[in-house]
This record gives C-alpha cells, structure tokens and sequence, in this order.
C-alpha cells in the first residue's frame, strides 16, 4: 500500500512539475526589448563560448535563439537584456512558422564567434569611431590596427575590419581648408608623414594606396569589410587613382598630375563609377559620391526606409536590414550619403532616402568576402563636429542605427547560404 502511494505521489509530481525550458529568446522587437544592442553582445558572447545560436530573420525584429544555461541567464540579467524562457515544443512552434513558405521569415545558424579588428590610429579618442563605441558598449572585444599592422599581413588573423573616419587618398581628411592652423592638424599630419616614411614611402598618398590594396586583398579573399563616414568613398577613391598623383602640394610637396580625372580607372573600385573628383583642397569634399551639399532635407524630416528582402532567398541583405523598425534617423558625416547614380549596378541598396534620391547603406561582394558602406558618422549624433562630446550609449541602447552596425559585426558568424538573386 505505500509503495503504490509512492508511486501515486511521482506521478503527481510529474504531472504538476513544468516542463523543463530549453531555449532563451532575445526579442528584438520594439516593445520587448529594454537593450536591443548588448543583446547582440549576448550572441557574439555565447558563440564565443561554444554555444549553439540561431538568428530568426523577421521575427519579432530578428531575435536570436539561444539554448537555456544558467550562466546566460545570468548574463542576460547583468548587462539588462530582456529574454524568455521557451520550453523545447515552443521553440519548436516558433521554428516552424519561420519555416512556412507563407512568411517572410528564416532561421540562420551561427557558426563561430568572428575575430574583430578595427582600423584606428593609436591614441583616437573612441568616440571619434562609432563602431569603437558600440563594439564597446556591447562588449564585444576587438582588436586596433592601422597601418604597420595591414602591412605586415595581419589581416590575415581576422574575420571583420571596419574602417571609419579615414581618408585613403592622402589628403588628410580634406580638413585642410578649415583647420591648416590646428595643432591637431599640424600634429596628425607630422605623424602620417613620419609614419609613411618609417614603412619605405616617399608620400602618405603612396603609403595609404597600399594599405587600401591590403584590405582590397583581404576581402577578395573571403574577408568581411565595414566602413563608414570618409572611409567609404576615400577607399574607392584611392584604388581608382593608383599610380595618379591626385594630391595638391599641400598634401604631398608637389603638384597634381594635369587632367587627373581622365586617368582615373573605375574598374579598380567596390561600389562606385563615374564619380568626378574635387580638386580644390578648401573644400571638405572628396567627390561628388557624396550628397552632404546636395541634400535638401529638414532635420525633423530626415529619415531613411530600409528595403525589404525575401528572407528565404535573399538571407544576407535581409540579416544586415534586421531592425525594430524600417525607418532609421538620419544622421551626418563627412560622407554622409552616397549619389545613387554613381553606385555600380552589381551593388545592394539596403537603405534609401528617397525624398533626396540618395543611398545610405549599401552592400556588395567582391571576390570571395563582402563589404558595406554606411554613411554619415555617429547615428545619435546628427551633426557631429570636431571636439563634440561623445554619444552615451546608456541613453540610446534600442538605437535603430547603430544595430544596423551590429547586424554587420555578427554575419560572418552566419553559415552561409547561396544568395538566389
């Protein structure tokens, strides 16, 4: 008689005691979540970690799916990033809706936690580089290197580099016509100088194209590069003008070729073609890639539409447009934005502003690697000048902007499926 009344209490037991939860969801929708971007940070630190995670495209603004351990739990609640608990049968309802041919929604498995460099003089104050401040604030570690490091083939120990506020082409940012008297200036310049110099180049203009083919080199061969603001167009331009003095004696101690813009070789560049060079040193311009002068929007109006993918089909632009909303604040830069006109037909618009005509985000493959250029400087920061006070992250950590940066810091965590348009 006891022993069946044992027997009756375990059954009981069994019957009343909850299902053991498998999974924590990060949602990544607008209501759901109190810290959209350290949630990234939880995912990268998982993968780094060996634990298994999964990306849902377009559900509930691109969470992630993770297995249920204490010590994420526990992460979770220390950096404040809101998750569920989902039992072994939920997840799996979750997974097959995703998978119904009649949802624009898709699973992605995260493979490995990316190696991070980002390209940075030493001494750069970090919130002079948007993505050294998110990476930061997400805890997401990486790397800095400049120049010494591309050089000497580093590259080769990383999985993602980002590029920011840089000038390629030797100009030194173009700043020349606001800040010729600036210490910081002189001083920059001085140091760019003796840097080229230390690596067995005459001219800064000669030392920055080959730190440029570097990086060109790395991406072809299956390399992810980021970049924003001036890096975007500077990069292009100074591939297009290998072996063309493109620079005024200010920059490099002598004159420009004559009729330097016929010998420019589009060919050479990753998103962009028949762009016209601005020969005039005042102007804080490279080329006309740029619609900072041209644009013509009112601050309250100023907004870019992210496009919409076919999840099933089109998995790498619809991972890098992941977002709580399709509408992002626009925000400038020394490149803010690029001339639709003079992208290459072989290159992604992931978002647009219409109203000016003009691409703000944009994606394309070369070789075996990819690349995306983000313009403007600072998503919270609308017009950030020269010595403004940092962005605190603390007061935007559902930033709309800056997760389209962290979209791009986890894709090569993605196992990778054949884009089929």
């Amino acid at each position: 008689m006891k022993s069946l009344k044992l027997v009756c209490l375990l059954l009981l037991l069994v019957c009343v005691t909850p299902l053991r939860a498998n999974f924590i969801l990060l949602p990544m929708d607008e209501v759901s979540q109190k810290n959209h971007l350290k949630a990234y940070g939880i995912t990268y630190w998982c993968l780094d970690k060996q634990y298994k995670a999964s990306w849902l495209l377009n559900y509930r603004g691109g969470s992630f799916l993770l297995p249920d351990a204490p010590e994420i739990r526990k992460e979770c609640q220390i950096r404040n990033v809101s998750f569920e608990i989902l039992s072994d049968s939920e997840a799996n309802q979750i997974l097959d809706e995703i998978s119904s041919p009649s949802q624009n929604m898709e699973t992605v498995v995260l493979e490995k936690a990316p190696k991070v460099a980002v390209y940075t003089p030493k001494g750069k104050q970090p919130w002079d580089d948007a993505v050294t401040m998110v990476l930061t604030y997400a805890e997401i570690p990486f790397t800095p290197i400049y120049d010494e490091e591309v050089l000497s083939d580093q590259l080769i120990l990383y999985d993602w580099l980002h590029l920011h506020h840089e000038d390629f082409s030797g100009q030194y940012g173009k700043f020349f016509g606001a800040y010729r008297n600036a210490p910081w200036y002189i001083e920059q310049k001085k140091e760019a100088e003796a840097l080229a110099k230390k690596l067995g180049y005459s001219k800064v203009s000669e030392e920055k194209l080959a730190v440029a083919k570097k990086i060109r080199d790395f991406v072809i061969g299956g390399g992810f590069m980021f970049a924003m603001c001036s890096a975007t167009d500077s990069f292009d331009i100074a591939l297009s003008a290998e072996g063309v003095d493109i620079c005024e004696p200010m920059f490099d101690g002598d004159e420009s070729e004559a009729n330097y813009q016929s010998k420019i070789d589009y060919s050479n560049t990753f998103a962009f073609k028949d762009f016209v060079l601005e020969r005039r040193p005042e102007r804080y311009e490279f080329s006309d890639i740029d619609m900072t002068e041209k644009r013509r929007i009112q601050f309250e109006k100023d907004y870019f539409t992210l496009m919409e993918f076919s999840a099933k089909w089109d998995v790498i632009p619809s991972m890098l447009c992941q977002n709580h909303t399709q509408l992002v604040k626009g925000f400038m830069g020394q490149t803010t934005s690029f001339e639709r006109e003079l992208i290459k037909s072989n290159v992604l618009v992931l978002g647009e502003n219409q109203i000016n005509e003009e691409a703000r985000y944009i994606h394309g493959q070369k070789g075996k690697g990819f690349f995306t250029f983000y313009g403007g400087h600072d998503p919270e920061d609308y017009r950030h000048q020269v010595g403004d006070e940092p962005t605190v992250l603390d007061l935007h950590p559902n930033s709309p902007g800056f997760r389209l940066i962290l979209n791009n810091v986890l894709f090569p965590a993605a196992r990778k499926k054949k884009q089929k348009t």
